[in-house]
């Protein structure tokens, strides 16, 4: 296979255009309700780390179900420069791990991209040495990693943190790491799925205890065990995982995106709409159905992979607190908030998850909402309507919240910050138009570079109390 990324002109876009992201916006025309079906793109969380479980493999692995993101090129061209193979024909992506050419993973790349980090466990299983740069991603809180570092280093390995540079290497004449018992101060799932991937070529058992349960987690383990991997216990708090020597070729599909989905049914929600969504796994939406249900939308299960949302008549307020999965997750919250702007009541939203994620709370209010904040805590005041304004994403999920509000307010809406927005939503305003949506993607004007510009200043103080 050719060492290249091949990207589809009607898919995915290229680096240029990711970049062009930056200068472009939203423009949302809102009051018009949804109707049709939505295509759920396969998991942005787990497409990222089964591509660094690719690297575990010295063969080929053909994985299919692939979300078209920017975070996913991103992965891609960390992979390149290890010297694997790489292919992509629309959500089908070949990668080849057989020649990894280097241990050191690009400083540029790793900074701007947190999941390309994990690949360290799979360079380390494989080659007995690592370096890669601390991660890099939204700014949405402290996101250490020192549950990582202290794992490779129960397994075996010694581990220097320099110059924003992780080292790792095994000692001895046999490079490969060791069987162990880890205990995770907390469930994080990035530290479960680099431990969980090196010890699937160490030599033992080894025990994660306080494991993550996502279903990403899952999804990863049943992509390892694919390739012959010895994993019991994923989606528990306990994994067990026996090393074998090598790994083999595999073909995989990746699980529908469980917040894709959970947006798209608030946007059905907010816009008192009809819509079908499909594939999904209704299991790994049962905490955001039950809070939608809460606030009085109707969810009905069509088929296993299909959900059916009915317009409810009245949204009532409810309270969320973020916590790990099988809690509410937090990637739920900023979508919920924007939901509840619009809900008769008021609302407690506390993000127990990251300590720096209520940043949208001061761009919903220049769209008319009334939202408090204090510490990790915000209050929600339900009004009767949104009006359109310029507002600004300050990451992933705040920007999903931003159109998803954009939806139901009044008038137009400009939302910028689509860098953030392109990383994690397969083509959402593109969906969006096929449903209904009266949405555009255009360049920025002068004007809404000037309200960016003091969007920016007044993000934090706006909202804080």
């Amino acid at each position: 296979m050719e060492g290249r990324l091949i990207i589809p002109s009607s898919g995915l876009p290229d680096a240029k255009s990711y970049s062009e992201a930056d200068s472009s916006v939203l423009q949302i025309w809102g009051g018009h309700r949804l109707h049709g079906h939505v295509k759920i793109s396969g998991a942005k969380n787990s497409a990222l780390v089964i591509m660094a479980g690719a690297l575990l493999c010295s063969g080929e692995c053909r994985i299919r179900n692939v979300p078209l993101l920017a975070d996913v090129a991103r992965m891609g061209q960390v992979l390149l420069a290890l010297g694997v193979g790489l292919k992509q024909e629309g959500e089908i992506l070949e990668i080849n791990a057989r020649d990894i050419t280097t241990s050191k993973a690009p400083y540029e790349l790793v900074t701007q991209l947190r999941a390309s980090f994990f690949a360290i466990g799979p360079i380390l299983a494989r080659l007995g040495v690592a370096q890669v740069p601390l991660p890099g991603g939204c700014a949405i809180g402290a996101r250490p990693v020192d549950l990582h570092v202290r794992g490779l280093q129960a397994m075996g390995a010694e581990v220097q943190i320099e110059h924003g540079i992780c080292n790792a290497y095994v000692p001895g004449k046999n490079p490969r790491l060791k069987g162990a018992k880890i205990y995770l101060d907390i469930p994080s799932v990035g530290a479960t799925e680099t431990l969980m991937m090196a010890a699937t070529l160490a030599d033992g058992e080894t025990i994660i205890e306080n494991a993550a349960r996502e279903p990403e987690v899952i999804d990863l383990a049943n992509f390892c065990i694919a390739m012959g991997a010895k994993i019991q216990g994923a989606g528990t708090s306990t994994i067990t995982i026996v090393g074998v020597p090598e790994l083999h070729s595999t073909e995989y599909d990746i699980i529908p995106d469980r917040i894709e989905a959970g947006t798209f049914l608030v946007a059905a929600a907010i816009t008192r709409s009809e819509l079908l969504l499909s594939p999904v796994v209704p299991e790994h939406l049962i905490p955001v159905i039950a809070k939608l249900k809460e606030i009085g939308v109707t969810i009905i299960e069509e088929a296993p992979d299909c959900l059916r949302t009915l317009p409810a008549e009245t949204l009532r307020a409810t309270d969320i607190e973020t916590l790990p999965h099988p809690g509410f997750p937090t990637d739920m919250q900023a979508p919920f908030m924007a939901l509840l702007t619009l809900a008769e009541g008021d609302s407690v939203i506390n993000e127990s998850v990251f300590e720096n994620r209520l940043r949208h709370a001061s761009e919903l209010n220049r769209l008319g909402a009334d939202i408090r904040v204090k510490g990790n805590t915000a209050f929600v005041r339900g009004v009767s309507m949104l009006s359109g304004a310029p507002v600004l994403g300050t990451d992933l999920r705040a920007s999903a919240a931003l159109v998803i509000a954009g939806l139901a307010a009044q008038g137009k809406t400009v939302v910028q910050g689509l860098r953030h927005l392109d990383r994690g939503y397969d083509r959402l305003d593109m969906k969006l138009q096929q449903v209904g949506a009266k949405i555009e993607r255009s360049p920025a004007v002068p004007e809404i570079e000037a309200e960016e510009n003091k969007s920016v200043m007044n993000s934090q103080e706006s909202a804080v109390v």
